[in-house]
């Protein structure tokens, strides 16, 4: 599992760099403003999952999914919800690292 680093963009605009989704998933930051883009070069869809910690009345809450076309880019929020608290980080799986390619990034408030 890797850590991607966070990009923080400044109020001018600013540019990231992608790097390859690890096949063992990875983790990243949490919170206001943070965003990972995941850019999809495949022929096939491709599912980021988003682990949720955590649990409501014993019953755990359910991970967010999100489905990413084929040659398609996503920007999937990462606010505190997916924030691990033995690790402070989000923990991020893929169905498949084919051709996908993904950055965090985090606009300064």
């Amino acid at each position: 599992m890797a850590a991607l680093t966070s990009t923080v963009v400044p109020l001018t605009g600013g540019t990231f760099a992608f790097t390859a989704a690890a096949a063992g998933g990875d983790t990243c930051q949490t919170g206001a403003g943070v965003l990972l883009v995941v850019k999809n070069g495949d022929a096939s869809e491709h599912t980021v999952t988003l682990v949720t910690p955590g649990t409501v009345n014993g019953l755990a809450i359910a991970d967010r999914e999100v489905t990413v076309a084929a040659g398609a880019q996503v920007g999937i929020p990462v606010n505190d919800d997916y924030r691990d608290p033995s690790t402070g980080r989000a923990s991020l799986t893929y169905d498949a690292v084919t051709s996908v390619e993904v950055a965090v990034i985090r606009g300064l408030a």
